[in-house]
Formats: structure tokens, sequence, C-alpha cells
């Protein structure tokens, strides 16, 4: 059956950008009733993601949103992806995972990462060299604070409560790009979502994790789109939706360092054909959208990307509801 995915950042282009139009509230308040409307048709995931001080005001609090998508949701699952750990102090980190845990009742799944934007790190005070330390004593010191017994952290005498509601705490997964972070990953313990389908990725991850004695899961990403947009015009939609897929692609490919890949960077963004032709961004019919679903098993939906509006999301979503999820995912089956 084909999982079907809501994705949220909540990037807002800056004033004088073709994208900007929509408020900050107005994008938080349409993104919870968006995921109300996933949870009550029987969509799968919630996926929050994790920037800080971009000047599209990319969401930085990924924690924060999870504990209302909880509270306003029943059943489905809560992932952030990725949670740029290493920028929170770990207790009050754990603390907070721990509360959402509970809200959720053990929907909550987490993709630790570094980040990789040399700016976040000089807002955090950190230094970019030790960043792979720093995550592996964050993930330690998450885990021991999940048992509710006494740890020493940095001369500090912790003990975290109350306890999540998953034992052991929130599934962690570490994303990486690179044999080294998947070798890192399973020196952690951790199952591990590749950024890029790399097969030497993947064989890098199980290598270790025999080594180790971990019984590890790896996930590599199809070439599926990042961005799904259900119409009966695509030509019209293209051309409504350009600002925001533009102001997105070029973005993000900006931040991109040497070395880093992943399957939603999109190397030519010149033009709209060029980003078109990247697969990355999909405005399809309801048939178009089904044949997507069958041939990689799953649809990200990313509805507000780049500050859609709210108004000409709510096109696609109707879209998929009435002519793509009957075909899919059977009421009966969700």
């Amino acid at each position: 059956m084909t999982m079907v995915i809501m994705r949220y950042d909540l990037r807002i282009p800056p004033a004088g950008s073709p994208a900007h139009g929509v408020t900050a509230a107005g994008q938080y308040a349409a993104c919870l009733e968006q995921v109300r409307w996933a949870d009550r048709i029987g969509l799968d995931m919630v996926v929050l993601s994790e920037h800080h001080g971009t000047d599209d005001g990319f969401m930085p609090a990924p924690v924060t949103l999870a504990a209302a998508v909880a509270a306003t949701t029943e059943r489905i699952g809560i992932n952030i992806s990725a949670a740029l750990v290493i920028m929170h102090d770990p207790v009050r980190l754990a603390e907070q995972l721990a509360t959402v845990d509970l809200i959720a009742k053990g929907r909550m799944s987490v993709i630790c990462g570094t980040g990789y934007r040399q700016e976040e790190f000089e807002m955090a005070g950190l230094e970019f060299k030790n960043r792979f330390g720093d995550l592996e004593r964050c993930v330690a010191a998450l885990r021991q604070a999940w048992t509710g017994e006494y740890f020493d952290l940095d001369g500090r005498r912790i003990k975290v409560r109350p306890l999540p509601h998953t034992p052991g705490g929130p599934m962690l997964l570490m994303g990486g790009s690179t044999p080294v972070a998947a070798r890192r990953a399973a020196r952690l313990r951790c199952f591990f979502s590749a950024a890029n389908n790399d097969p030497a990725v993947a064989d890098a991850y199980r290598e270790e994790c025999e080594k180790v004695g971990f019984k590890g899961f790896v996930m590599l990403p199809a070439n599926a789109p990042g961005f799904v947009h259900v119409t009966e015009d695509p030509d019209r939609d293209w051309n409504r939706l350009a600002p925001y897929i533009m102001h997105e692609a070029r973005s993000y490919g900006e931040w991109q360092r040497p070395g880093q890949s992943s399957v939603v960077h999109v190397h030519n963004t010149d033009t709209l054909d060029d980003v078109k032709a990247s697969g990355v961004y999909a405005v399809v019919t309801p048939d178009e959208c089904v044949a997507l679903a069958k041939k990689f098993g799953s649809l990200t939906m990313h509805p507000l990307m780049g500050g859609i509006p709210p108004e000409l999301a709510q096109e696609s979503l109707d879209q998929l509801e009435r002519a793509v999820l009957p075909r899919i995912k059977p009421r009966d089956a969700a």
C-alpha cells in the first residue's frame, strides 16, 4: 500500500520576492488544519524539518510544532527530519522529546542530523569541525536521559522525568549521505536514513552493523519527487507554482556543501524548465499521480512548500482525496 507523507518546513519568501504573500501565522494555522485533515482521512506521516536563521523563516522549532501536531491528531505518525540535535542542550531536548512522545503516545520518530550551514553553527556558538563528536555526545545523552536514571553530563548530575511513552525513548535514526555517516550510525546503534541512494552508503552501514553486532536497518530513498501537486491542469499550475518552486530549488541549492548529495537537490536551477526536468517537483494529473504512487510506493505532499498560499495548496489536497486516494489507499484499509 502506498505511504502518503505530509511534509512541512513553513518557509515564507521575504518581502520583495515573487513568492511573497502569506504570513507566518497563516501558514502555521494552515499546517495544523491540514494535518488534522490528513489524520482524519488516514494518511501515514507528518514530516517536520529544521533550520535556523534563514531569511525565509525555515521552521526553527520542529519539536514545538510536533507537540501541536500530536495534540491535534490521533493516529498519524510524526517524524522530525532532520532534527539538528547538536543545536540544542541535550537535556532540554530529551525533556521536550519525551513530552511530545507522551502527547503522541509513541507516534514520534526523530532523524538526527548536525546541520551544514555555517551560519547556524555561529548562531549556536558551535565549531563546525566538532559537529560529529557533538552529534555522538548528544545521541548518547538522549538515550541515557530516557532511562530515567541519574547520569553525568559535563559535570552536571542529570535525571529526566517524566519518562517518554515509548520505552527507551522515541526511535532515533541517523541521517547522512556518505559511507562515513553510515558507519557512524551503525556504531551508535541507530537505524540509518540516507539522503541519497548510493549503494556504497548502504554497504558501509551493513558492514559496520555486522562488525559491532547491531541488527540495523538502512533506508535508501527512491528517486521520487519531493513535492507532488495534483491538478486537472498541470500547465496552468506549473505557472502558478513557479515562484514557490524556484525559491525552494534555488535557496536549497545555495546551501549545499562540496561532497554533499541528496535526491531532492536540483543541480540546474537556471529556468523553470531545468527544474521541471530534474523530477524533484511533480505537478501532475490524478492519473499521473496514481502512476507515481504505484511506481515508488509513496507520495510526498509538501503542500505549503516555498510559501504556497493555503487556498492553492487545498486545491491539490482536494484532488488527492477525491481522485487519487481511493485508487491507491482504500479507506477501509487506511
